[in-house]
């Protein structure tokens, strides 16, 4: 049995759908239940003595990273009898510059694997294809779209390349201890996912960069300024490395990434609903 957690979100729904597609039973963690095919069980992550029922039979877990007591957590898999956890990472764990929010709690996560005596693999992706749902309110009212870093591109992946990752590293042997870099197969500026998008929605889009002044701003008013200078450090001063294509998802599981026209047609309803 496998745990999942995040299994409402894009990469967890997509482990889910990867297990269940490799025969693997599946039990997804959820706060509430949700329209999910597979066994589910309430819990929450931030209390761990909330898990008995989650992890009864569980032998491998995909985590996402950052609560509270991840040293507790990592111990109440390991009296429970997991084997491996596959973290959902991000190249944040291994910037230049780690003293900030974002690195902070990916790190954190990290060490407490690799100090539980748990069997542990890392994912540390590049921006997910699916970001780009963060436009939907702005094509809902035109044709133009505004973000920030224009003069950055990022090799995004598919949410489905990492699950696809996931479930190998949870399912076959010779990945324990193991940190994987996942990127898409190209780097795009957001100009050109754009235009991507576009095509694939018949629609003639357009890219407006946005100033950093009015970047810093917008995302003043979203989210807290420890994560807001986090993403400046990240995409301004670039302390991450989002550029650079790797192999891995192609040397794990036999296929080459998906591209970003691939993402923007599968997923193209998501745009119209």
């Amino acid at each position: 049995m496998i745990l999942v957690t995040g299994a409402t979100g894009d990469v967890g729904s997509e482990v889910v759908r990867a297990l269940v597609d490799a025969g693997e039973p599946v039990r997804a963690l959820v706060r509430e239940p949700a329209d999910l095919p597979v066994e589910q069980a309430v819990g929450d992550l931030d209390r761990p003595d909330s898990l008995a029922d989650a992890l009864r039979g569980v032998r491998g877990v995909f985590l996402l990273p950052g609560y509270r007591d991840m040293t507790g957590l990592a111990a109440r898999f390991t009296s429970a009898g997991v084997e491996h956890v596959v973290l959902l990472s991000s190249q944040a764990a291994v910037a230049t510059d780690t003293d900030n929010a974002i690195s902070e709690f990916m790190v954190r996560s990290e060490d407490a694997l690799r100090e539980s005596g748990l069997g542990w693999t890392f994912l540390r992706p590049a921006a997910f294809m699916s970001n780009a749902l963060r436009w939907l309110p702005q094509l809902r009212t035109g044709d133009t779209v505004t973000d920030a870093f224009g003069d950055l591109p990022i090799a995004t992946v598919d949410p489905a390349d990492i699950a696809a990752v996931a479930a190998t590293a949870l399912l076959e042997p010779g990945h324990d201890k193991r940190a994987y870099s996942l990127s898409g197969p190209r780097a795009l500026l957001p100009a050109e996912r754009v235009r991507i998008l576009g095509r694939a929605l018949g629609r003639d889009l357009r890219f407006r960069p946005e100033s950093d002044d009015d970047a810093r701003a917008r995302m003043n008013a979203a989210m807290p300024g420890e994560y807001v200078r986090a993403f400046f450090s990240f995409y301004r001063d670039r302390t991450i490395d989002e550029t650079t294509v790797h192999p891995t998802v192609e040397q794990l599981t036999g296929r080459a990434p998906r591209t970003f026209e691939q993402w923007a047609g599968t997923h193209a309803s998501r745009f119209t609903a």
